[in-house]
């Protein structure tokens, strides 16, 4: 199923980007979408690599679609909003294939646009990153950061999200105040909301869940392990995690829950090459279906999330950008339920299961 291979690569790349420990917060699915954008592009060895992370990406693209699409009202007459692009960004000396022009534009928010990487390369950064800036409402206002596009960069694949929805059942702000929240730096006090309703709930393996209803058929998941947060992480599959998923029913609950508020800018390069997708980093590299230049590899995967959570709901935004060289120069390995404790959380869409964000939270 998509969204077996969705969970499965969700975890394997949070817990590559978290292995230091410490505060972690991305987005499978912009990361998965500008993933898939690439396996759609890539030929032979670079393709089976994306592959074997991803899963079908045939299948995923459905899923991404689909989870590009709210499926109910807001809640207590406010709007929810998603906002997705996804975007090739290619210098006019790059030619392009019909058929990758043509997958893209089955995507949600899809365009292909001109930008000058070769001539004014700080102009074309500041092209991706003001449009990355629109989508995301702000929120993410520099993707690029200075130093990543040079004038051998002939072409950039974005995925931005934007994603804001209030709680079905919300938090009262009178109720909020500051509680003690067992860190590994020590017992701080931290603002914390409390909810006492009827909400999803199950205790099983390990882990207490509890979800939370927002507008447009999105759901938050807290995911508070029954000991040590490291320890249960290393245990947490895809099969477990859709085991306790699928144990939540509705309990009455007495939740208490620190304010998140994460801005986590990441390079997932090494991750993605710890994963085992290598070649499309090397002179190697097939990007055939993107462009018939055989010369066309990735340099770089950046990625940043943002995710804020307080009484009213919750918003989101995360980019991904593949930017891509032309190089005939071989690109070296690396070397290589009370919430007062260290808890993850899943933001996703309820329908088909995509998750629009992943962060664990150890320091509120």
């Amino acid at each position: 199923m998509a969204t077996d291979s969705h969970l499965r690569f969700a975890l394997a790349v949070h817990s590559a980007i978290g292995a230091g420990g410490g505060n972690t917060c991305f987005s499978p699915y912009s990361v998965a979408s500008a993933l898939t954008l690439a396996a759609h592009a890539a030929r032979g060895g670079t393709r089976d690599e994306l592959v074997a992370l991803l899963g079908d990406p045939a299948a995923q693209t459905t899923m991404l679609r689909e989870a590009a699409q709210l499926t109910e009202e807001g809640a207590r007459g406010e709007q929810p909003e998603l906002a997705v692009a996804n975007t090739l960004w290619a210098d006019d000396r790059l030619p392009l294939e019909d058929s990758f022009k043509t997958e893209l534009a089955g995507w949600p928010g899809a365009a292909v646009a001109s930008a000058p990487f070769e001539k004014e390369p700080e102009a074309a950064r500041a092209l991706v990153n003001d449009d990355v800036g629109r989508t995301t409402r702000g929120l993410i206002p520099q993707l690029l950061p200075p130093g990543s596009i040079d004038r051998d960069i002939a072409a950039v694949l974005v995925n931005a999200l934007y994603l804001k929805s209030a709680w079905k059942l919300p938090f009262r702000e009178a109720n909020t105040k500051d509680a003690p929240f067992h860190a590994p730096s020590g017992t701080h006090d931290v603002p914390t909301m409390w909810l006492g309703e009827s909400v999803g709930y199950a205790h099983a393996g390990g882990w207490q869940a509890v979800q939370l209803a927002a507008g447009g058929g999105l759901q938050a998941v807290v995911l508070l392990p029954d000991g040590d947060l490291a320890e249960a992480e290393a245990a947490l599959d895809q099969a477990s995690l859709t085991s306790l998923l699928g144990e939540i029913r509705f309990k009455r609950v007495e939740l208490t829950l620190p304010k998140i508020a994460l801005d986590v800018p990441s390079s997932l390069t090494a991750v993605l090459r710890g994963l085992g997708v290598r070649t499309i980093f090397t002179d190697r590299a097939d990007l055939g279906g993107l462009s018939p230049d055989p010369r066309l590899a990735v340099s770089e995967v950046l990625h940043q999330a943002v995710l804020r959570v307080d009484e009213q709901g919750f918003e989101g935004a995360a980019a991904t950008a593949l930017t891509m060289r032309l190089t005939s120069m071989m690109i070296d390995e690396p070397v290589a339920v009370t919430v007062d404790r260290p808890f993850l959380l899943l933001v996703r869409h309820a329908g088909t299961g995509a998750l629009y964000f992943l962060a664990r939270v150890v320091e509120p």
